[in-house]
């Protein structure tokens, strides 16, 4: 059993490792958020946070907030998934951070069995939405 659990840990850290390279692709300051969605041992999609395609690559208006228009990673990772062959049902995320209450609904949705992320948001109330829905959400920390 611990063999099990050792793989796991071990893919697991690695998916994270590559959503945290990912979130290097943003030109968001404030925050670089990556997104990776692995089903049946593959990657399926991936994302991370940005403006809608054809917009402008800046995420932060002048009073250095977000536009209320920038996509976040999981919901770029899962509509990339909606405009392929693919489908995110029973699929495991992998994100730099913990999603929000408004992702969370997503990733329900989605169909998505299994949450790994590596930072908490600063709302935890998505994680909690999703932990109640019976989703398996896992919190491993990067070093």
């Amino acid at each position: 059993m611990n063999k099990k659990i050792d793989k796991q840990l071990k893919y697991d850290l690695a998916y994270l490792k590559m959503a945290k390279s990912w979130s290097e692709l943003s030109h968001c300051t404030r925050k670089k958020v990556g997104a990776i969605i692995v089903k049946d041992d593959m990657i399926i999609s991936d994302g991370y946070n940005g403006t809608p395609s054809g917009f402008d690559n800046c995420c932060e208006g002048e009073d250095g907030n977000t536009l209320w228009y920038v996509l976040h990673a999981e919901a770029n990772a899962i509509l990339k998934v909606s405009k392929s062959t693919n489908n995110s049902k029973d699929a495991t995320l992998y994100l730099t951070l913990s999603p929000c209450k408004d992702c969370s609904k997503l990733i329900l949705q989605a169909g998505i069995k299994r949450v790994v992320f590596s930072d908490v948001y600063k709302d935890t109330s998505g994680v909690e939405f999703l932990k109640e829905a019976g989703i398996d959400v896992v919190q491993i920390n990067l070093i």
